[in-house]
């Protein structure tokens, strides 16, 4: 049994596909399928099911990538460790941010990046944050930009700022008369949301509806705030939007207004998220100066 062969069941286990796992593996499908065949005779166990359509873990193959995944982790903590000592601002940095963050910070944060840490190499990925923080926990990422706390015990984070929210209206709703608009005011309002899963759906709902006698009409679930953005143009509803998102192009669109939350008390808590384990704090907390000097003055930053 050899580390290469733990990389060979994971990349399998995570495809489900034995060419596309040779192919991210840089090797024949053949010899894929050959080294895992081995670890299965010196295993004495099936760690796959294979069929014409499909291949999917035995339960023995469940439990053998689980421990795979941790060894495979902890060796490139190891590598990991070892170069931090030489360079902790260098090497690899895989960040994940959630879909309401990534267009607005990504603009200003690549080139900050690119000027303060220029020998670290950034890859981003985006995604909803409950795929981020799994992605966390097996090693597929090391850092993700969230707007929830973290919960897992092998995850730790820095908090970043504080993020208001601000409210979106058609552009001809009475309530643009005001300059800023008070979350009772929206009882009557068609509410428009992002879908389930996304955590800025659940926070613009527990503003909405905590202590109020009327909690407000769904009109429609979509998957991007671009997409819900355009509805409040179209005169479909209202919605509740970060304040980081008022630096994008929509703002200029006539067909939309934006307003205070008068309260001040709809507002988000944005914060890195890491695996405890990892060994580059160092880099994790430059990388928190970086963008609480960055961010704009409609959020509150932690450091300066």
């Amino acid at each position: 049994m050899n580390l290469r062969d733990l990389s060979y069941v994971v990349a399998v286990a995570d495809l489900g596909h034995f060419g596309r796992a040779a192919e991210q593996c840089h090797v024949s499908q053949p010899a894929l399928s050959g080294q895992i065949r081995k670890l299965e005779d010196h295993l004495g166990v099936s760690l796959f099911e294979r069929t014409k359509r499909r291949v999917s873990l035995t339960p023995a193959g469940e439990d053998v990538v689980e421990k795979a995944r941790q060894v495979l982790q902890l060796v490139g903590q190891i590598e990991d460790s070892a170069r931090s000592q030489s360079d902790p601002l260098s090497g690899e940095l895989r960040l994940g941010l959630i879909p309401t963050i990534a267009p607005y910070l990504t603009p200003s944060l690549l080139p900050a990046l690119h000027h303060h840490l220029p020998k670290v190499a950034l890859s981003l990925r985006e995604d909803m944050t409950y795929v981020l923080e799994q992605a966390l926990l097996d090693g597929k990422v090391d850092a993700a930009i969230l707007a929830t706390d973290v919960s897992h015990p092998r995850l730790d984070q820095i908090r970043l700022y504080d993020e208001p929210f601000w409210i979106a209206l058609p552009s001809k709703h009475a309530l643009t008369k005001e300059d800023e608009v008070d979350l009772d005011d929206l009882k009557s309002e068609d509410l428009l949301l992002l879908e389930d899963g996304h955590c800025l759906r659940d926070q613009v709902l527990s503003f909405c509806r905590h202590g109020r006698s009327r909690s407000s009409n769904i009109c429609t679930q979509q998957t991007s705030l671009n997409t819900i953005l355009a509805l409040v143009g179209a005169e479909a509803g209202v919605t509740l939007v970060p304040a980081m998102s008022l630096r994008g192009p929509w703002v200029t669109d006539s067909g939309i207004a934006v307003r205070k939350e008068k309260s001040g008390d709809a507002k988000r808590s944005i914060t890195l998220a890491f695996r405890s384990s990892y060994p580059k704090r160092k880099l994790l907390e430059k990388l928190a100066d970086i963008i609480c000097a960055i961010v704009p003055d409609t959020v509150t930053p932690e450091r300066r």
